[in-house]
């Protein structure tokens, strides 16, 4: 699992952008593209490189219920994975 105190940001070359075809957010990377949920597609919407993973949650827990610090570090660790944000921290 990604730190909570990790600041995630977007990898290079990855965009985000809404698929009207899809009707949903999604990444687009150098390897593919990644259809997002709502709550995923706000989590990579806030990965700024300034705002830390618990801050993350915190901004989700307003208009979501539920978010959990945990949870919003374990879509960063896999977004990680498929290098569509790197984290600092």
């Amino acid at each position: 699992m990604t730190d909570l105190d990790a600041t995630p940001r977007l990898g290079k070359g990855v965009k985000t952008s809404y698929d009207q075809t899809r009707e949903s957010h999604v990444v687009l990377f150098p390897e593919g593209v990644l259809v997002l949920n709502e709550t995923a597609a706000a989590v990579v919407g806030l990965c700024d490189g300034h705002t830390t993973i618990t801050g993350i949650a915190a901004k989700l827990a307003e208009d979501f219920d539920g978010v959990r610090p945990e949870d919003v570090a374990d879509l960063v660790a896999r977004l990680t994975a498929r290098k569509v944000v790197v984290t600092d921290g």
